[in-house]
């Protein structure tokens, strides 16, 4: 997908969680998902359980997003800003997990007036129940959920 989207012209950016040893930036009380994360020691600056895989390291071109520290990458980023700059209007995602990250990226898309696609097919949840009921329920509300190939036969 990323492979095509730059054969077409199309901005491919990168958005990694990562923290500070320590943890600083999340608080000292963390809860849900984000106690997961430090009981977990995960997504560590430097490690590699904060890297990008090899099949998606950003390329010549490509934007890293830095200073995501949170579930949503409009929330501790400058990404709005660098969208605006560059004239975007329409974002396209994919990430894990469908029903926390993409879900929250995807809704604040929404809110700062951006035409915000879903690829169903490049995002995945802990359980297949999980990814499907956000897929069902709330993205129809917030984007233009699609398939990788449906969107790629959509363009010029």
């Amino acid at each position: 997908m990323a492979k095509a989207a730059r054969a077409a012209g199309i901005t491919v950016m990168h958005a990694p969680i990562s923290f500070a040893e320590g943890y600083n930036e999340i608080g000292s009380h963390p809860y849900g998902i984000l106690k997961g994360v430090v009981d977990g020691k995960a997504f560590v600056k430097g490690s590699w359980g904060a890297g990008i895989v090899d099949d998606l390291a950003p390329q010549a071109g490509d934007i890293v997003v830095e200073g995501q520290w949170g579930l949503d990458t409009f929330a501790s980023t400058n990404l709005n800003f660098m969208l605006r700059s560059k004239g975007i209007r329409t974002i396209v995602l994919g990430d894990f997990l469908t029903n926390c990250c993409v879900e929250l990226t995807m809704r604040s898309g929404y809110e700062n007036g951006y035409r915000v696609v879903t690829l169903s097919d490049c995002m995945a949840a802990t359980s297949a129940q999980e990814h499907e009921n956000a897929l069902r329920l709330d993205f129809p509300m917030f984007s233009v959920p699609t398939t990788a190939e449906e969107f790629l036969a959509g363009l010029p």
